[in-house]
């Protein structure tokens, strides 16, 4: 299963990203989409799991704040603030944004990822998202980096 995980796009789906969306099986959004023809264009590509950022206001208040799914038998909880995180019980992995800033990291027997934004660049951080292969229980992430163009 090929999941392409990403979060903080703030209105902005670049092209780049949209060639990997078209390989995955599902796709996991760490919040901060900031509108809906966001979700409507990533719901073309595969079975979407979205969370609400502190951005998405009033037009996304039917996406939930958290969310824990199983794929493959391994379970992920999304947050979009990991400080938020409701609880670890049972997790494997979780996907988190608002920092814009690329994690890979495991703690106490839970990866922890944040794609860090793919959206449009802030504070000259990386433009960046994840795609991850989850095969048998063993979820392989590479991380994915978009070329900015400098003016």
């Amino acid at each position: 299963m090929r999941i392409a995980i990403l979060s903080d796009t703030h209105g902005l789906l670049r092209p780049e990203v949209v060639e990997y969306l078209k390989t995955a099986d599902v796709i996991l959004h760490g919040g901060d989409i900031n509108k809906q023809s966001i979700v409507d264009e990533l719901l073309q590509y595969a079975p979407l799991y979205i969370v609400r950022g502190n951005n998405d206001k009033e037009w996304a208040q039917d996406i939930p704040h958290d969310l824990t799914l199983t794929l493959d038998g391994m379970t992920f909880v999304m947050v979009h603030n990991k400080k938020e995180v409701p609880n670890l019980a049972g997790a494997d992995v979780v996907v988190f944004g608002h920092s814009h800033k690329y994690l890979q990291e495991e703690k106490d027997g839970v990866l922890w990822l944040n794609p860090g934004s793919c959206g449009p660049r802030r504070f000259h951080q990386e433009i960046t998202m994840m795609m991850a292969e989850l095969t048998g229980g063993i979820l392989r992430v590479e991380k994915i980096t978009i070329p900015h163009e400098v003016p």
